[in-house]
């Protein structure tokens, strides 16, 4: 749980800074750092995809992964999810309309973010299944000077999205943790070489090159699984 802390800890720093410095980084500034934390994220997935051990099974598992997400349609709900939350914000703040944007657009945002990107995923079963935390650490980092921008221009409801994190992330490491004795070497190699490319597309994603459904995609991070009961 020590990484989620981590990650948890980073964006409620990072949205406090933002909060302190809010108006005076230009758009020009918060584009150019958004830029180079994609190039980081891009060197992260690109890492960490060339470690898988089994090229076919990581193509065969993205496209049925692909099929499934599409079928429940994973990327929707969480938009639905987070129309709902909005409303519902919204409708407790009719005094004040700049506050209630703030509040709910930066929530769902940053919300969306931290938690769809396959590095909340991946890190968190590496820190449940081997205790590294690597992932997660690094993504502490990239969370949090993303919410100082976030922060910085949507407000205070980024914050909450700290609570999202613990939440999901905690949720994962911890069941991962009591499925250390099922997941092999080579099907956790082969896991979070899947969650690297889903990294990738989240990358392509904040530079504005393509508009890759991240979350649709996501259910081929668990199906190595199913592979490695046949393989063995």
């Amino acid at each position: 749980m020590l990484g989620t802390i981590v990650n948890s800890l980073a964006i409620i720093g990072g949205c406090l800074i933002g909060l302190i410095v809010k108006g005076r980084l230009t758009e020009k500034i918060s584009s150019t750092i958004m830029n180079g934390l994609a190039l980081c994220v891009l060197y992260i997935g690109i890492s960490g995809a060339l470690k898988g051990k089994d090229t076919l099974q990581i193509i065969i598992c993205i496209a049925l992964g692909a099929l499934i997400g599409e079928i429940i349609d994973i990327d929707r709900r969480l938009n639905d999810l987070g129309n709902m939350i909005e409303r519902k914000i919204n409708g407790k703040r009719k005094n004040n309309s700049n506050d209630k944007i703030s509040i709910s657009e930066g929530f769902v945002t940053s919300s969306l973010l931290f938690c769809v990107g396959a590095m909340a995923v991946v890190g968190s079963l590496e820190s449940g299944l081997q205790g590294n935390n690597s992932t997660l650490f690094a993504k502490s980092i990239l969370d949090g000077v993303s919410s100082i921008i976030f922060a910085s221009s949507l407000g205070i409801g980024v914050m909450l999205s700290s609570i999202a994190i613990f939440i999901y992330q905690g949720s994962i490491t911890l069941l991962a943790g009591g499925l250390s004795t099922i997941l092999t070497d080579n099907v956790i190699s082969n896991m979070s070489a899947v969650g690297s490319l889903l990294i990738v597309g989240l990358g392509f994603n904040m530079l504005g090159i393509s508009k890759i459904k991240v979350a649709n995609l996501l259910p081929g991070i668990f199906l190595p699984i199913i592979f490695g009961f046949f393989l063995k």
